[in-house]
């Protein structure tokens, strides 16, 4: 690219205690350019974006922005020097207006006149082609209008720099859409944009060009339109197969293992959370359940897997009655669980071997007393055949997102359950775990098993499942086969429009 860089990264070196995060790392974004920043976990993108953001310090290296050496030892620094910072988990105070979120920390005295604000806002608004409405109550707003309050907040504070980490995990199809048009729109302004994800196709269709990490290192950085998905996996994991295939089944001729009827159960505050849930999932089907985060999918599968009281309706497994039997006679019933906080369903002090038989323990107890061979040789056997990388004896808090799950799979699949419920199995985990993950599944659909996939990520379910079910506040709003799935159909489901106004 000839234009002008707008942040050169040049040598950036960072440990933490005996891990190299960052390993004399280059990085160069220019000016008006979207640029994908990719690798594993672990492969150094958030340490490399926060030392760029002031939120951690280089050992050594340096940061120049426009041209100029700059020394940013602070958030405030990087305002400061025209650098903003979107990430998934946004900062903003949701009693608050639109206004006061973006002006918070941004005025120079203790007057505000609000209405001048609500106005400066408003044109800032026109000004970059995104629309909020200045005094809406942020807790009012849908996700993605909230990522447009902090993308607008950066914006209002002069950033003509923008980190952008994993934007499209929490939004709907249409919501990508228009977020893809914001970043075209503002990249004609003259913004330059580091762009975090872990999906090639997006990164495909929005940058320019794409730099990878892996372990800690510069794998190299190439010009999108001369790149491809597999090119860019092989450059993060070393090799060019990636992905899933899902063989042809007929599970619409498979005998029904998991019925819901009618099923209704409460939040945590007592609120409604399910709302007549009727569904049912046949032995060689992956059944996915679409949803933006908090429609009801937590309740679902705390429901299913005997931790979550029913209110209402009839679950049953092969025809055998489940609801509200706890989770002891759920798993006697055949059911395994894979639930969505995988931290929550090991315990961190315990090593793998005894978590791996958690759930079983009084298969390797004789009269009390635990049989540490039987337990070792259990925990050996799990770990070749899943290819863990861990010892029996390690403590499981040590081990990788990665590798953890793949202990809560091996715990769970080696019982060969007939049905599974399996929340969020993929999140937070890269290319390489995702795909073994993903390929477990299909195994275990291929022997037969009835599976409950619920995932917010929507290409995971249009990969995976042969029929999709739509859940939004707590209601199912369509069900329809995969094969008839368009991602448009989708998100206006997932939105909240109901089948019959999204068209046949």
């Amino acid at each position: 690219m000839d234009r002008p860089n707008a942040i050169e990264m040049r040598h950036i070196y960072k440990r933490f205690g005996s891990l190299v995060a960052s390993d004399h790392v280059n990085f160069m974004l220019c000016q008006g350019e979207i640029h994908a920043l990719l690798g594993e976990n672990g492969a150094g993108k958030t340490t490399l974006m926060r030392i760029l953001y002031g939120l951690y310090h280089a050992d050594s290296g340096e940061i120049v922005v426009n041209g100029q050496a700059a020394e940013i030892k602070s958030p405030k620094d990087a305002i400061a020097v025209g650098i903003g910072m979107v990430t998934q988990h946004f900062a903003l105070v949701p009693p608050l207006t639109v206004t006061e979120n973006i002006i918070l920390g941004y005025t120079d005295g203790f007057q505000i006149n609000l209405n001048e604000a609500h106005r400066r806002v408003a044109e800032a608004s026109e000004k970059f082609g995104i629309p909020v409405e200045p005094k809406a109550l942020v807790k009012d707003l849908s996700v993605g209008q909230r990522q447009r309050v902090e993308i607008l907040k950066a914006l209002y504070r002069n950033a003509n720099v923008l980190i952008m980490d994993e934007p499209t995990a929490v939004l709907v199809p249409q919501e990508v859409e228009q977020l893809f048009e914001s970043l075209e729109r503002l990249r004609r302004q003259g913004l330059s944009v580091i762009f975090i994800s872990h999906k090639l196709n997006e990164v495909m269709t929005i940058t320019d060009r794409v730099t990878v990490l892996r372990l800690g290192e510069n794998a190299g950085t190439v010009e999108t339109q001369s790149t491809s998905p597999p090119e860019l996996a092989r450059m993060m994991v070393g090799r060019e197969t990636f992905g899933v295939t899902k063989t042809a089944g007929k599970p619409s001729q498979g005998k029904i293992v998991l019925e819901l009827a009618q099923v209704a159960a409460l939040d945590n505050k007592g609120l409604p959370a399910l709302k007549n849930i009727t569904l049912q999932v046949r032995a060689g089907e992956i059944l996915g359940l679409a949803g933006v985060s908090g429609n009801g999918q937590t309740e679902l599968a705390q429901v299913l897997d005997g931790t979550r009281l029913v209110t209402a309706g009839q679950i049953k497994v092969l025809n055998h009655d489940i609801t509200n039997v706890g989770p002891e006679k759920v798993m006697a019933a055949g059911v395994g669980r894979i639930p969505e906080d995988r931290h929550e369903s090991v315990v961190a002090e315990l090593s793998v071997a005894q978590n791996m038989a958690l759930e079983h323990l009084d298969e390797f107890t004789r009269q009390g007393v635990l049989n540490k061979k039987t337990l070792l040789e259990h925990a050996k056997k799990l770990i070749a055949e899943y290819q863990i990388k861990a010892s029996p004896g390690d403590k499981i808090r040590t081990l990788s997102g990665g590798n953890m799950q793949k202990v809560i799979l091996a715990r769970v699949l080696e019982r060969n359950p007939q049905v599974i419920i399996v929340a969020q199995p993929t999140r937070g985990l890269d290319v390489g775990a995702t795909e073994y993950v993903r390929g477990k599944l299909l195994e275990q659909r291929r022997k037969g098993a009835a599976i409950l996939l619920i995932s917010e990520d929507l290409d995971e379910i249009l990969e995976l499942a042969d029929t999709i079910a739509v859940i939004y506040e707590g209601e199912i709003m369509d069900i329809l086969p995969a094969a008839a799935a368009e991602t448009e159909r989708l998100g206006l489901l997932m939105s909240g429009v109901k089948a019959d106004k999204v068209g046949a």
